[in-house]
């Protein structure tokens, strides 16, 4: 129930260009923590339908360079000149190549979900696989320094990768945005400051 009627996320996403609420999700964790700023080199995973990327380049404000990878096209209509997006999977070498080739990147998001099956056992299951992925490669292709930020289902294991997180990031954060609804069991992990392995 509620997800079918728009709410007033959705309807804001509407009126202000965005093809997704969840973009209100970034922009209150932003306005937190100022993780985004111009001429940084950005991955956006799982960018599809584009609402993050969206709001990301307009804080980039033509400076940097934003790449997005998704399992589905992503459905903005133009981009400038300082994105790149591509349909793969992060799970895929070809992807994890292509990624490398356009990195390294100073900020990683990703927003990305499983394709839930509405048992919460095997959902958080599979968010924990995706982050655990996402994590490997912010490992691989963040600059020393650099940050994540990762969308994570709760009722899992996932304060297994939070514990990793520890050791590999100086600062990390759980972080909750009011725009998550409020049936959802998403949260969100932030690490900030990558430090050599």
């Amino acid at each position: 129930m509620g997800r079918e009627k728009p709410d007033f996320y959705a309807l804001k996403a509407q009126r202000e260009g965005y093809p997704a609420r969840s973009v209100y999700k970034l922009e209150e964790i932003q306005q937190k923590t100022g993780l985004l700023k111009k001429n940084l080199r950005v991955l956006d995973v799982g960018s599809s339908p584009g609402s993050w990327s969206l709001y990301t380049l307009k804080l980039l404000e033509g400076t940097g360079f934003l790449v997005g990878i998704d399992l589905a096209p992503v459905k903005l209509k133009t981009f400038p000149p300082n994105a790149f997006f591509f349909q793969g999977d992060i799970f895929d070498e070809s992807s994890f190549v292509q990624l490398k080739a356009k990195g390294p990147y100073d900020v990683i998001l990703s927003d990305v979900a499983p394709a839930t099956t509405g048992n919460r056992t095997v959902d958080t299951a599979r968010s924990f696989r995706l982050v655990e992925r996402v994590i490997e490669v912010a490992e691989q292709l963040l600059v020393p320094g650099g940050s994540l930020l990762a969308k994570i289902f709760q009722g899992g294991d996932e304060k297994v990768l939070l514990e990793r997180l520890n050791t590999r990031f100086n600062q990390t954060k759980i972080l909750r945005p009011k725009a998550v609804r409020d049936e959802s069991f998403e949260t969100y992990f932030l690490g900030k400051g990558l430090t050599l392995a």
